[in-house]
């Protein structure tokens, strides 16, 4: 009985592998990067597919290879009406957002992304960018990830190219987030609300609750941008 529980088991893994094999190659590499919200869930029912046939006796070779069929099929359906209508290309794959225009936070395109500053700031450090200030424009894609264009000024450049001398490092602090004071970041670098008043005036900014963000950096400054007309900040 075991051996024919593992021989059935074995058949179906090689017959599911070839199949989704063979689907992913004719449908295009699209689902390997899941670049779209499409191919994302297609990897996911893919695998679940041929997981859950795996194990259960009672379905057969047929029912797997018609389900992996049917779902490509579904697929290259999908991927075809995406080349041909403009219509049917933003329903399936989605649009880029503007997060960040002309350097400045678009509030409401973070809320109609379900995401926070928190998690703004998060992934730009995962994209090598460690403060709001230094970007220009940043697009969240389709795929979740971002693209950042860095103002000219924070563009990467090689120092050996002008031959400097290396310099310290600092990583920039949030000081206010959605117009909330971050008390302990500020007594960490040893200031005080004087100090933090003193700053924001710089700006013509009294009111801590109209800052959507204010970030600090060593040998640069603060950085602060306040909510716009448009914008409660809740």
């Amino acid at each position: 009985m075991q051996e024919v529980h593992l021989g059935l088991v074995t058949l179906k893994l090689i017959v599911g592998f070839f199949l989704l094999f063979l689907t992913v190659r004719f449908a295009g590499r699209k689902i390997i990067k899941q670049i779209t919200p499409f191919t994302f869930i297609a990897s996911i029912v893919f695998g679940e597919l041929l997981g859950n046939a795996l194990y259960e006796s009672d379905i057969g070779l047929a029912y797997i290879a018609y389900a992996i069929c049917l779902w490509g099929v579904l697929l290259v359906v999908i991927e075809y009406l995406g080349q041909k209508s403009l219509f049917f290309r933003g329903v399936f794959e989605g649009k880029p957002s503007a997060l960040i225009k002309n350097g400045v936070v678009d509030l409401k395109a973070l809320k109609n992304n379900r995401m926070n500053l928190n998690q703004l700031q998060s992934l730009l450090r995962q994209s090598e960018t460690f403060s709001i200030r230094e970007v220009a424009f940043c697009y969240l894609e389709a795929d979740g990830s971002l693209s950042i264009l860095k103002k000219p000024r924070y563009q990467k450049t090689i120092r050996e190219d002008f031959k400097l001398p290396d310099h310290a490092v600092y990583i920039p602090v949030t000081l206010i987030r959605d117009g909330k004071v971050l008390w302990d970041e500020i007594k960490d670098l040893g200031f005080d609300e004087s100090w933090l008043r003193k700053q924001l005036e710089s700006h013509h900014v009294t009111d801590y609750k109209a800052v959507l963000i204010a970030e600090w950096l060593e040998g640069d400054g603060i950085f602060v941008q306040t909510y716009t007309k448009d914008q409660t900040g809740k």
